[in-house]
């Protein structure tokens, strides 16, 4: 048997190394559930960062990893919440978890009819398709008051008990831990998408489209696949908003919702799938901080710190967890030295 080459070893284990688990990310996991326990009094606003979270990691999948920038992204997350609100109400769906999956499955429909639209011309027209997409949407479901509430919202909705068990309740206590565990189901199925092969010849197209393209890799078919996904996982999103409020409305098709979701990503840094959630987290506690020290110019300050950002630079602000970072690397790199050595020993003896 011919010994692998070294360079395939290598390409092999740097792959593995991409979807191996950094001890971090374990800790970051092991404290998001922790909080269900230690910070009761704060569900509602945790739960608040778990749907945004979620949303955020939507438009990561694209933007990050795509390189399709979106001013609509809040179709998806509206449409995926009236979707869900409306199986509520009409009793059609009374298990929330399974009226969760359907607007993830009515939502991906919809990001597939309309990424072709999305996948045409530079990225000027992209920002005007999707944003139109957001704003046709809002205005149908304007137009259609019978059935969505118009702009009164969809009120009278009535989600029913989790898995026929688990009540929710005014405190949050139990939309919160939903939420998560939500969360973090579509964050590992997210972080084996984009450490797969389809996921880098993600990063090649986003790189290059006419290179990739040059290589064999279906430019168009992948766009309009990891389109579909981010849609999806926008409904979902939405569909947390609205089981956990028991309320729809036509805020969530918003501009300011599509453009506070594109603050979160710039706070937490696009291309990794830790920096939706992380924005996600500082944004609502800063948001949260701020309308309480001074209702009216919030948003003011909110400004102060992406400008901040844009100027220093994230590099700089984050400088406080290098030696975190330093020391999850050399772990990881211990690991992935120990394990090129024994595949290469295995190699010789084959």
């Amino acid at each position: 048997m011919i010994p692998p080459r070294p360079t395939i070893i290598a390409a092999t284990e740097w792959l593995a190394a991409r979807a191996r688990w950094h001890p971090l990310e374990f800790i970051f996991w092991i404290v998001a559930f922790a909080s269900i326990w230690l910070l009761p009094g704060q569900h509602l606003i945790l739960t608040e960062i778990a749907w945004l979270g979620l949303f955020a990691l939507s438009l990561d999948l694209i933007l990050g990893y795509a390189g399709i920038i979106s001013l609509g992204h809040a179709a998806f997350f509206g449409f995926g919440g009236y979707v869900a609100a409306l199986l509520a109400k009409h009793g059609i769906v009374n298990e929330p978890f399974l009226a969760l999956l359907f607007a993830g499955v009515a939502s991906m429909a919809l990001g597939f009819v309309t990424s072709f639209l999305v996948l045409r011309g530079s990225d000027l027209t992209r920002l005007m398709v999707t944003l139109g997409v957001a704003l046709l949407l809002r205005e149908l479901a304007n137009r259609y008051g019978w059935l969505t509430g118009g702009a009164d919202g969809l009120q009278g909705v009535t989600i029913g008990p989790l898995f026929g068990t688990f009540r929710f309740d005014m405190f949050g206590h139990t939309g919160y831990a939903y939420s998560l565990t939500v969360l973090f189901i579509l964050f590992l199925i997210a972080r084996r998408l984009v450490s797969s092969p389809f996921g880098l010849s993600l990063m090649s197209v986003k790189g290059n489209p006419l290179r990739s393209s040059a290589i064999g890799i279906s430019v168009d078919s992948r766009l309009v696949a990891i389109y579909t996904v981010a849609a999806g996982y926008a409904g979902i999103a939405g569909a947390l908003l609205a089981q956990t409020t028991a309320f729809a409305s036509l805020e969530m098709f918003s501009f300011d919702r599509s453009a506070d979701l594109l603050l979160v990503l710039i706070i937490g840094g696009a291309g990794y799938l830790y920096g939706g959630i992380i924005g996600a987290v500082i944004f609502k506690v800063m948001q949260d901080y701020l309308s309480a020290l001074t209702p009216q110019y919030w948003p003011f300050w909110i400004g102060m710190v992406l400008v901040v950002i844009v100027l220093v630079g994230r590099d700089r602000i984050t400088n406080w967890t290098a030696p975190f970072r330093r020391l999850a690397s050399r772990l990881d790199w211990r690991g992935a030295a120990r394990r090129a050595a024994a595949a290469a020993n295995e190699g010789q003896k084959s």
